[in-house]
Order: structure tokens, then sequence, then C-alpha cells
């Protein structure tokens, strides 16, 4: 057997092709018209999986027709800079005696896979040597693989923000909301590879020239604890969230009372102050008043007093 590598690229299309054997793997990154064009002029696909080709966000999907799969899988780009994931996804055919991934450039496992079989015979027989089947789950084993270097660093990450949540002298408002939304995006993407791969194994068994049950269990296996430790670093972070808004509260609550007790102080010299201050004679100012009006004047005041508390009472605040 031999190894032929055959690039379109000369043809203005963003193809290339490696062939071992009778299985020919087809890698199409950055799709367009012209490529998918190509597509429908050598192979048998339905038109609407090659226009779910060109969508920038398509739902996974496993679609089973008589002559190949049509395979759409979603994967997370992580930012290590600003820590921010986004979703991209690729796209596959699979067929007797060809496979064909549509994608991006951007997942950088199956971009290495493809550059390692074009060099070395060895690796190229390792995948491309059981059959389209057994080299899609090649495929699928080092994204999933991939992901467990981002899944240690949420966890490192959560490790600071738990730092953060407990210092008083640090707000860490906003790094709880940004690790919450990338919980959230990686779980959106992981769980539901998990559902589409679940439904592959059977699918895919009439590709694979052995039988791939293990390797699919072992898949499995590793996309359920990647799930599993997403849903635990999810619940995590909601204890984050609630414990830093008690935290917060609880601070400005001390905040208040220091405050309060301030105002208690000053109370009494303001009431003085503006008792006295107003342009009425009363008793005991530079000018002699009547009693009277002074009676009055606290009269109306302890009515006005009155009338709120009795309202508060009346709507349950105290």
């Amino acid at each position: 057997m031999t190894v032929s590598q055959e690039k379109k690229k000369g043809q203005s299309l963003h193809l290339e092709s490696l062939t071992w054997g009778d299985l020919t793997w087809v890698n199409i990154e950055q799709p367009t018209e012209r490529e998918t064009g190509y597509l429908a002029q050598n192979y048998p696909f339905h038109p609407l999986d090659l226009d779910d080709c060109l969508s920038l966000r398509q739902r996974p999907k496993l679609d089973v027709y008589k002559d190949y799969l049509f395979f759409i899988f979603p994967f997370s780009v992580w930012d290590k800079m600003t820590r921010v994931s986004r979703h991209d996804q690729v796209s596959v055919f699979v067929g007797e005696k060809y496979l064909i991934t549509v994608h991006s450039g951007q997942l950088r496992t199956l971009v290495a896979l493809f550059h390692q079989c074009q060099i070395d015979e060895e690796v190229c027989q390792q995948n491309l040597g059981s059959g389209s089947g057994y080299l899609l789950y090649r495929i699928l084993d080092r994204t999933v693989d991939s992901y467990f270097p981002i899944l240690n660093s949420i966890l490192a990450w959560i490790e600071e923000v738990e730092d953060r949540v407990f210092d008083e002298n640090v707000e860490a408002v906003k790094e709880v909301a940004v690790l919450r939304r990338d919980i959230v995006t990686q779980r959106r993407i992981l769980h539901s590879l998990r559902v589409v791969t679940a439904e592959l194994e059977s699918k895919s068994k009439r590709f694979c020239k052995i039988d791939i049950s293990v390797q699919f269990g072992d898949l499995m296996d590793h996309l359920n604890k990647i799930c599993d430790s997403l849903d635990e670093a999810r619940e995590v972070v909601e204890i984050f969230k609630d414990t830093d808004y008690i935290l917060s509260t609880d601070r400005l609550n001390r905040i208040i009372r220091v405050l309060t007790i301030f105002g208690s102080i000053l109370l009494p010299f303001l009431m003085v102050s503006s008792i006295y201050g107003m342009n009425i004679p009363l008793p005991g100012g530079p000018e002699q008043g009547s009693l009277l009006g002074f009676l009055i004047l606290m009269a109306i005041m302890l009515l006005a007093s009155g009338s709120m508390l009795y309202f508060f009472r009346r709507r349950h605040w105290t």
C-alpha cells in the first residue's frame, strides 16, 4: 500500500485529500460554495447537508443515509488569555471508501492528525487502515482528549475565584459572572457532543473493519467524566455567586450599621438646631416666645411622626 496526497488548492479549492488503500480522507478548511459544489459533483450528498456545512451555527446531529452518514459535532475554542470560549463545529461525511471533514481550521487536533498522516505512513496506516468509521472515532477521541487541558484550566480558575470571593478587599462579581458564562458554554457544547456521539457507535459499525465497541466505550467514559466535572463546576460557581451576594450584603449591612450609629449620635444636635433654627420666637431662644406656640409646634411634629409610623405599621414595614 502507498500513501497518495492530492491538493486541489491550485484550482482555488480549499481541499486536500489523503488516500491509504481504498480509503480517502478529504479535508476541507474554511469551506465556501466552491467546495460544496465540488462535493455535489463528485459525491451523492443531499443538498441540505451541503448547505449545513456552510452554516456557522448548526445543531449537532447525525443523519443516516443508504450510502453515507452525515455527522455534525461541536467543539470549543478556548482563549487562554481572555478565558472566553466560543462555539465551532465540524461536518463529517462518512462513506464506505471515503471520509470528508469540513471545518474552519480551528480544531487543532483534527488539523494535526491530518498533517501527521501526510508525513508518517505508520500513523496513516493506524488511522486509515481500519475503515472510515474507525478514522471518525480517532478524530472524536483526539477532540475529546483535547478538552482535558481546558477542563484543568477551568478548575484552576475556580480556585482563583474562590480566593477572590472570600477576600473582602476584592470585588469578585464580574469574575464569577465570566466564569459562570464560560462553564455554561462548555456544558452546552459537551452535553450535545455526548448525546450525538452516543448515537454514532451503532450507526458507524458498517464502515469499520474492526469492532470498536471498546474504543467507543472508552470515548464515552471520557465524555461522561468531562460533563460530570463541568456539572460540578457549575454547582460550585452557583455557590460562589450566592456566597458573594451574601458577603456583599453583609459588608453593606455593617457599613449601614456604622452610619446609623453616627446618625443616631448626631440626631439630638440636628433636632435642637433645626427647631431653634426656625424663624419663630421660642422659649429659651434669643427672643422669648410663648409656650403655647412651642407646644403647638411640637404637636404638629409628633402628629406627622405618628402618621408615618401608623402608615408603616399598616404596610407591615415595621
